[in-house]
């Protein structure tokens, strides 16, 4: 199955439609934030959100300015657990086995 057919497949059942909706907004907010508050172009601002909710955190951009670190230790805390939800989700879907 491609990527896309996933994404078609996950956008019609209503509780894989929410949680990428919701990852989406994570994302999107967090990028939002640090575009403005950090200054950073677009471009930086994903790329850091997305960095920083899969903890891959490579260094080289880090927040500046106490605000921004404060927001981050939340982001951090929350967008993980989304992002891990959404993982788990992923995972037993193309899991085969059953729970029990």
């Amino acid at each position: 199955m491609s990527v896309v057919q996933t994404l078609v497949s996950f956008f019609k059942d209503k509780e894989y439609r929410e949680l990428i909706l919701v990852c989406l907004f994570v994302v999107i907010s967090g990028s939002v934030f640090y575009h403005f508050v950090e200054g950073w172009g677009w471009v930086d601002s994903v790329y850091f959100s997305v960095v920083t909710l899969t903890t891959v955190g490579f260094g080289d951009l880090a927040p500046q300015t106490d605000m921004g670190k404060i927001f981050t230790i939340f982001y951090i805390l929350v967008g993980i657990g989304i992002i891990l939800g959404f993982v788990e989700a992923v995972y037993h879907h193309f899991n085969p086995r059953k729970k029990n």
